[in-house]
C-alpha cells in the first residue's frame, strides 16, 4: 500500500431539504391546469443527501458512486432553480478542524443551494483521496484506481480554488480558503505522479523512464511543501503531513538518482554511477529523518546500498575512475504523465435527472423576457381599442342616438334601447352589485397594505438584529451585513408599496366616476314602471319615414357591428397563446444558446400581426364612421325641428350612465381581481423574506454559539511545524491573497408595458425588477417577485406575463376558489380581520 495522505471530509449537518423545496417548485412551476408534481423527486433527493453525505465516511470505492449521484443532482437542479433561491440553512464544518475540549468545530451556515454542492465536491475529492490511499501498489488494477482518483481530486480541488468565492461572496471556513484548496490540488497531483511511478517500478519499465517519473515527481513535492509550509496555512494540517510531504521529496529524488545510476550502469559510466548513488543513498536516509518512517521506498534503499557497495569494489579493484561531483552531473530528465482532470459531467453511471420536467433556468428566462413583449403588444392593442369604443360611445350618447331614433310616432313610451340598456344594468346586478364592489375595495386594500407592513416588519427586525450584534462583537462578528443582502428586498417592497398607492388613486377615480352617474344608474336599476315615471313625458317629430332616419339605423347596426368585432379581436388577444416553452427549449437543445429577441420577434409578428392589423382597420373603420352619423344627425335635426329638451336631456344621461356602468362593473371586477392576485404576490414575497429571516436567525445563532465557545476558552498557540529544506534556489513566498467578491451586479430592467390609454389607473411602474433571479451572485437570493397576471388589467401596475411561473394564467388567491400552495398564506382573512394579526400570516421567525 502507498502511504498516501488522504483528505478529511467535511461533516454536515442535518437539514430540511423536502419543505422548502417543495414550496419553491410549487410556486414557481405549478398552475392549475398544469400542476408539476414533484413531490417523489423531491422525497427521493432528500434520501439520496441523507444517503451520500454519510455514506462518505465509510470510505469505500462503492460510496463514490453514490455521493456522484448526489452531487449530478444538484448540478442539474441547479440549471432550473437558482442557487441562491432555495432558502435552505446548510450546516457544514471545517475539515481540518479537530475541535476543541469543548467539542466545538470551526463551521459555517450559508441558505443556499451553490454552497451546499461546494461542500459535497470537496467530499467527493476528499473521498476520492481516501480510496486511493486504500489501494495496494502490488495490483495493475488497483495502481491505475488510484492514479484516476487522485488525478481527478486534483481538477475538483483546483476547480473549487477558482469558484469557491465567487459561489459563496463571503469569507469561508479555512479548508475552503483558495490557498488551501490550491495547496490540496497539488498534493493530489504530486501523489497522482507517485502512483505513476510505482506503476512503472512495478511493469518493470525502462530505467530512464521510471528516472524522469520520478524525478519530476519530486519537483511537485517540492512544489508541494512549498506551498503546504506558508504561514497562513500551515496550521491547518495534521502534524504529520509536512513531513510527509518533506520525505517524499527526498525519498522520491533518491529513486530518482538510483534509477539513473543504473542507466548509467548498463552505460558503463562508472564514475557516475557511483556518484549518483551515495546521492541516492543519503537522500533515503534524508526521507527517513523528514518523514520519521523508515518504510518510504525501503526496498530500493537496500538495493542502493548494496548496489554501491559492489560497484565501489569493482571500481577500486578494476575500473579506477574519478568520482564526478553530484552538482557537475546533468540533470535527470523529466516525464509527467499525471495531469489535473477536468470534472466530469455526469459523474455517475447511469445519471438519471430527478426533475426531467422542470425547464432549465434560461428558457424561464426567456419566457418572462417573451411574456414581456408580448404582454406589452396586448394591452397596447386593447386599450387602443377600448379608447376608440369609449370616444364612439360619448359621440353617440351626446347625440343621443339610437334613442333619437326609435320613438318617431309620437308615442311617450320608452325607446327600446333605453329599455334594452335598462335590463342589461338589471341582468348585472345594477347599482347594487356596484356599491357591494366598492364597499369591498378597502377590505382587499387593507389585507395587501398589512401582509407588506408586516414585511417590511420582518425585515427592520432582522437588521436591527443583525446591527446590534455587530456594534457588540465588532470585527469579530464577520457575516455579510443585513443592508447588502436585503436591498433587493426592500427594493421589492418600496415598488409594491408604490403599486398600492398607484392602486389607491385608481380606486379613488372609480368612486368619483360612480358618483357623478349614480343618478342615472339608480334610474336604469328601477323596474321599467319606475323608469317610465323618471323620464320627461313629450313627444318627438314624426320623421319615420325621413332618408335621415333610415341613414341613421343603418349606421347604427354598423355600430353594433363593429362593437361586435372588437369583442372578438379582445377575445382572441386575451387568449392567443404561442407554444415558446418548446421553441426554447428546441434552441437551447440546438445551440446551446437562446435567441430571445430573434425568436420573440418571430413569434410575436406570427401570433398578433394580423389582430393589429385588425385593430387599425377598425380604428380607421370608426373615423370614416363617426363623420357619416354626425353628417346624417345634421340633417336628422333639420327634418325633426326643435328637439323635446328635457326628454333629450334625460335619454342621453341614461344611455351614458349604461356606457359608464359597464365600464365600471368591467374596471371593478378587474380591481377586484387585482387585489386578490396581489394578496397572492405578497404572500409569496413575505414567505420569501420569512425564509431569508429564519436562514439569517440560523446563521446568526450558529455564529453566536462559535464566538461564545471562543470566548470560554483561551486561545492556544498552535504548534510550530519545522521547514524543510527544499533546495537552493527556494524562496520563502508571501502567501496570495484570495480574490475579493465582486459587488452585485444590479439586475437589468424589463421592458415595461404601456398603460392603455383612456382609462384612468395608474401606469406602470418603471424599474420592476427582471423575473426569476435577476442576481444570484449574493450569498443571499435577490428576490424577485413574479409578475402580475396575464391579460388587461387597468389596475395593474407592473409587467403582466407569468408563463414561467403560472403558465396558462394566475391562480385565484387564497380563499377565492382555490387552495392556496403549501407554505403561503393559509386562507382568506374576513372582512374586517384584525389588524393585530393580519389575515393570519405565517409568525414571524425571529
Amino acid at each position: 500500500m502507498a502511504e498516501l495522505l488522504s483528505v478529511p471530509l467535511k461533516k454536515p449537518s442535518e437539514v430540511d431539504i423536502v419543505t422548502p423545496l417543495k414550496n419553491l417548485i410549487q410556486s414557481r412551476y405549478s398552475t392549475a391546469d398544469k400542476p408539476e408534481d414533484c413531490n417523489e423527486a423531491i422525497s427521493e433527493l432528500a434520501k439520496l443527501r441523507n444517503t451520500a453525505i454519510w455514506k462518505a465516511f465509510e470510505k469505500y470505492e462503492s460510496s463514490l458512486e453514490i455521493i456522484y449521484g448526489y452531487y449530478d443532482q444538484l448540478v442539474s437542479l441547479e440549471t432550473k432553480i437558482p442557487a441562491q433561491e432555495l432558502q435552505v440553512p446548510f450546516k457544514w464544518k471545517d475539515a481540518f478542524d479537530k475541535g476543541s475540549i469543548f467539542g466545538n468545530r470551526i463551521s459555517l451556515t450559508i441558505p443556499s443551494l451553490g454552497y451546499e454542492k461546494i461542500c459535497v465536491l470537496f467530499n467527493i475529492a476528499a473521498l476520492q483521496s481516501a480510496v486511493a490511499a486504500s489501494q495496494s501498489i502490488e495490483s495493475d488494477e488497483s495502481l491505475k484506481l488510484a492514479a484516476k482518483l487522485l488525478q481527478q481530486a486534483a481538477g475538483i480541488f483546483n476547480h473549487l480554488k477558482s469558484t469557491v468565492m465567487l459561489t459563496m461572496q463571503q469569507d469561508p471556513t479555512p479548508d475552503l480558503n483558495p490557498d488551501t484548496l490550491g495547496a490540496l490540488s497539488n498534493l493530489m497531483l504530486a501523489q497522482a505522479q507517485e502512483i505513476f511511478v510505482h506503476k512503472a517500478i512495478h511493469d518493470n519499465m525502462k530505467d530512464s523512464i521510471v528516472a524522469k517519473l520520478a524525478s519530476q515527481c519530486e519537483d511537485l513535492y517540492g512544489e508541494c511543501l512549498k506551498v503546504f509550509q506558508r504561514e497562513n496555512l500551515k496550521n491547518n494540517w495534521d502534524k504529520d503531513w509536512i513531513p510527509t510531504i518533506a520525505g517524499k521529496q527526498a525519498a522520491l529524488h533518491a529513486v530518482a538518482q538510483f534509477y539513473q545510476s543504473l542507466v548509467c550502469r548498463s552505460n558503463k559510466q562508472i564514475g557516475e554511477e557511483i556518484a549518483r548513488l551515495e546521492h541516492s543513498v543519503s537522500l533515503f536516509q534524508t526521507a527517513q529523518q523528514r518523514s520519521g518512517k523508515a518504510s518510504l521506498f525501503q526496498e530500493l534503499q537496500h538495493k542502493a546500498q548494496r548496489n554501491l557497495a559492489e560497484v565501489k569494489k569493482d571500481n577500486d579493484f578494476i575500473y579506477h575512475e574519478r568520482i564526478p561531483d553530484i552538482k557537475s552531473l546533468e540533470p535527470i530528465g523529466k516525464a509527467q504523465p499525471a495531469k489535473v482532470l477536468p470534472i466530469a459531467q455526469p459523474m455517475s453511471q447511469g445519471f438519471k435527472d430527478l426533475f426531467s420536467e422542470l425547464v432549465p433556468v434560461a428558457v424561464h428566462q426567456a419566457l418572462a423576457a417573451y411574456d414581456v413583449r408580448k404582454t406589452e403588444i396586448v394591452n397596447t392593442e386593447i386599450g387602443r381599442l377600448r379608447e376608440s369604443t369609449t370616444t364612439l360611445n360619448g359621440i353617440l350618447a351626446s347625440l343621443n342616438l339610437p334613442a333619437a331614433i326609435e320613438v318617431t310616432d309620437g308615442s311617450s313610451g320608452l325607446p327600446p334601447s333605453i329599455i334594452e340598456k335598462a335590463n342589461t344594468v338589471n341582468q348585472l346586478g345594477g347599482i347594487n352589485e356596484l356599491e357591494k364592489m366598492i364597499r369591498e375595495l378597502p377590505d382587499a386594500l387593507k389585507r395587501n397594505q398589512d401582509i407588506l407592513d408586516e414585511t417590511d416588519r420582518m425585515l427592520n427586525e432582522e437588521k436591527q438584529a443583525d446591527d446590534s450584534l455587530r456594534q457588540q462583537f465588532k470585527e469579530r462578528w464577520t457575516r455579510t451585513p443585513s443592508d447588502k443582502l436585503n436591498e433587493m428586498f426592500r427594493s421589492n417592497a418600496a415598488k409594491y408599496r408604490e403599486i398600492i398607492n398607484n392602486a389607491v388613486q385608481a380606486d379613488k377615480v372609480v368612486r368619483e366616476k360612480f358618483e357623478s352617474h349614480r343618478e342615472g344608474i339608480a334610474l336604469l336599476s328601477k323596474s321599467p314602471t319606475e323608469l317610465q315615471a323618471a323620464v320627461p313625458q313629450g313627444p318627438s317629430g314624426n320623421v319615420t319615414n325621413s332618408s335621415a332616419v333610415t341613414t341613421l339605423r343603418q349606421l347604427m347596426e354598423e355600430v353594433e357591428t363593429i362593437k361586435a368585432e372588437r369583442d372578438v379581436i379582445e377575445s382572441e388577444l386575451k387568449n392567443t397563446n404561442f407554444d415558446m416553452k418548446s421553441t426554447f427549449l428546441s434552441a437551447l437543445a440546438k445551440d446551446g444558446a437562446i435567441s430571445e429577441p430573434a425568436l420573440s420577434v418571430e413569434s410575436l409578428g406570427q401570433a398578433y400581426g394580423p389582430l393589429q392589423k385588425q385593430v387599425r382597420e377598425s380604428i380607421e373603420k370608426q373615423e370614416s364612421l363617426i363623420a357619416r352619423i354626425q353628417q346624417a344627425h345634421s340633417q336628422f335635426v333639420q327634418e325633426r325641428g326643435s328637439t323635446a329638451s328635457g326628454r333629450e336631456s334625460k335619454m342621453v344621461q341614461l344611455a351614458g350612465a349604461h356606457d359608464a356602468f359597464r365600464d365600471l362593473l368591467n374596471n371593478l371586477t378587474e380591481g377586484t381581481k387585482f387585489y386578490n392576485d396581489l394578496t397572492q404576490l405578497l404572500v409569496a414575497f413575505q414567505n420569501k423574506v420569512s425564509d431569508f429571516c429564519f436562514a439569517r436567525k440560523t446563521e446568526k445563532e450558529e455564529l453566536l454559539k462559535d464566538l461564545t465557545q471562543e470566548s470560554s476558552r483561551g486561545a492556544v498557540p498552535p504548534p510550530t511545524q519545522p521547514s524543510y529544506y527544499t533546495g537552493p534556489d527556494v524562496k520563502k513566498e508571501a502567501p496570495p491573497r484570495p480574490p475579493q467578491p465582486s459587488q452585485p451586479a444590479q439586475p437589468a430592467q424589463p421592458p415595461q408595458a404601456p398603460q392603455p390609454s383612456g382609462v384612468p389607473y395608474p401606469v406602470y411602474v418603471q424599474g420592476m425588477p427582471v423575473p426569476y433571479g435577476a442576481s444570484t451572485s449574493t450569498p443571499y437570493p435577490a428576490y424577485v417577485p413574479p409578475p402580475m397576471p396575464q391579460g388587461y388589467n387597468p389596475y395593474g401596475t407592473m409587467p403582466y406575463p407569468n408563463s414561467y411561473n403560472y403558465p396558462g394564467g394566475f391562480p385565484a388567491a387564497p380563499g377565492y376558489g382555490q387552495q392556496p400552495p403549501p407554505g403561503s398564506y393559509p386562507q382568506q382573512p374576513p372582512a374586517g380581520y384584525p389588524p393585530q394579526n393580519p389575515g393570519g400570516y405565517p409568525p414571524n421567525p425571529w
